[in-house]
């Protein structure tokens, strides 16, 4: 009943001709986008000479590091930042795999039919004024594009679109991208959303496998990519930002048999009249409905998030965390009343307060100071803790070693650059040795930059312990849910 709703809410509102996906087998699509993450050989058509927006594409290649060849497309330009430029596609002497087409949406039809024309595997299309205009011109011209591109095979991602980022193969659409591979395959329906996770995610721990900024979804769709990443052995966990769901029964389909095997961390955008209204001017999306859409994720066990700051929290914290998820927690704070906060968190979010065990506390009781900390959970090491890391250290081994606590949860900073250093390597240390869940949260106000060390070394950094536990407790639901106990 929920998938019949959820298909014919999306659905219905559509009364111009679409073009729905090709029909193909799981291994042809697979390969068809998993050419399009590794090619060989990139034409950029309509490469600016001077530095314009379209320039941030050949920047991106040459800043990855891209082994192939590019081909600028320009009509008069000999040459373009040190590379041979073409007048046209068909001029290209050599074959090319894909195609960033930077053209204006008039000049775009007779583009695509040149790149199918020279057996190009699959084009992104920036350019936008399709229909997420609004216009009966713009959708008939899409309409266009996507017929003239099926006639020859190709693919289209987009328009109105970045495209493609897999550091594995040097593709970007954006400089200063990380070049480090990861497990994390992204899909997004904001091409500006796509970028920013991706400047922000260095500093959190999170790499990435793949990443496609998808925009109009004119040919290729959420569905089909979240299915690629979903085979992808190179991809463990998926995150998403979706406007419009142009398939709802088969996002449904597909979002059931991915979650069996890896995580999806979904942002669903346009969920409320206002939403909708600017998600339509943004991508050409449709309503939708928060009920339906709620029921759907249940019972698919896709994990939901609600803004971009919980979304890179969960795609921090489900790519960082270890396969454990117990919950009874253990909180280790300097500040008391952040400790206090934390415990209200853990019960919001059904979590429980790891008991300690009397040894435990007797560890704890030859460690902290007499007075301004207390060895029950949470455990408070007071302000001496930021000065002297050794209570720090010595607190969060005992707690890590006490087989009551399954994960732990720690607030805290150094006071000076020496001590920080020193809490840094040894929260690292004591990771390592107990292999739990650590949970590592920011002090307001000091002003050091830790986050991306904890994250390189596996642990996920949040700005509050509240956001922490959120981020857990999601991870956890789902885990319980993938293992029958939900």
């Amino acid at each position: 009943m929920c998938v019949k709703l959820f298909s014919a809410f999306l659905l219905a509102p559509l009364c111009h001709k679409v073009y729905a996906p090709a029909m193909r087998n799981g291994e042809s699509l697979f390969r068809e986008i998993d050419a399009l993450f590794h090619p060989r050989s990139i034409a950029i058509v309509g490469l600016p000479r001077e530095m314009k927006s379209g320039s941030i594409f050949l920047m991106g290649l040459l800043d990855q590091g891209f082994p192939g060849k590019i081909y600028p497309v320009h009509p008069v330009a000999e040459e373009i930042q040190g590379l041979k430029a073409y007048p046209s596609v068909s001029a290209i002497p050599d074959p090319v795999d894909l195609a960033i087409v930077l053209v204006s949406h008039r000049a775009a039809l007779p583009v695509i039919r040149e790149c199918g024309q020279k057996g190009v595997k699959g084009a992104v299309l920036f350019t936008a004024g399709f229909k997420e205009t609004g216009t009966d011109d713009g959708k008939a011209l899409e309409e266009q594009l996507v017929a003239v591109a099926r006639s020859s095979g190709m693919r289209i991602i987009g328009p109105n679109c970045m495209g493609l980022y897999c550091p594995e193969s040097g593709l970007s659409f954006f400089p200063r991208l990380s070049t480090d591979p990861g497990h994390v395959g992204v899909i997004s329906h904001s091409g500006s959303l796509a970028n920013i996770l991706g400047r922000v995610a260095v500093t959190r721990g999170i790499r990435f496998s793949k990443v496609a900024s998808l925009g109009n979804e004119a040919d290729l769709d959420s569905s089909d990519f979240l299915a690629y990443l979903g085979s992808d052995p190179e991809t463990g966990v998926i995150g998403a930002y979706l406007e419009n769901v142009k398939n709802g029964t088969a996002l449904f389909r597909t979002l059931r048999e991915v979650t069996q095997k890896k995580p999806a961390v979904l942002w669903k955008a346009g969920l409320t009249r206002e939403g909708s209204r600017a998600a339509a001017s943004h991508t050409g999306a449709l309503a939708g409905s928060q009920d339906v859409w709620g029921g759907v994720t249940r019972q698919t066990g896709a994990a939901t998030v609600v803004g971009f700051e919980a979304w890179v929290d969960a795609l921090a914290g489900f790519s960082l965390l270890p396969q454990r998820w117990g919950d009874r927690v253990a909180v280790i704070s300097g500040p008391g009343g952040l400790a206090v906060g934390a415990a209200d968190a853990c019960g919001r979010e059904g979590l429980r307060m790891a008991e300690l065990s009397s040894e435990t506390c007797a560890v704890l009781a030859d460690v902290l100071p007499p007075t301004g900390t207390s060895l029950r959970n949470p455990i408070d090491v007071g302000f001496t803790g930021a000065l002297d890391i050794a209570i720090y250290e010595q607190a969060t081994l005992a707690a890590a070693a006490d087989p009551g606590v399954d994960a732990l949860l720690i607030i805290g900073h150094g006071l000076t650059p020496e001590a920080n250093r020193h809490y840094v390597e040894s929260m690292i240390k004591a990771h390592r040795k107990s292999g739990k869940p650590f949970l590592m949260v920011d002090i307001p106000g000091v002003g050091t930059e830790i986050a991306g060390e904890f994250g390189r070394a596996g642990m996920p950094f949040f700005d509050t312990a509240e956001r922490a536990l959120a981020t857990y407790a999601l991870f956890r639901r789902y885990h319980l849910w993938r293992n029958g106990r939900g």
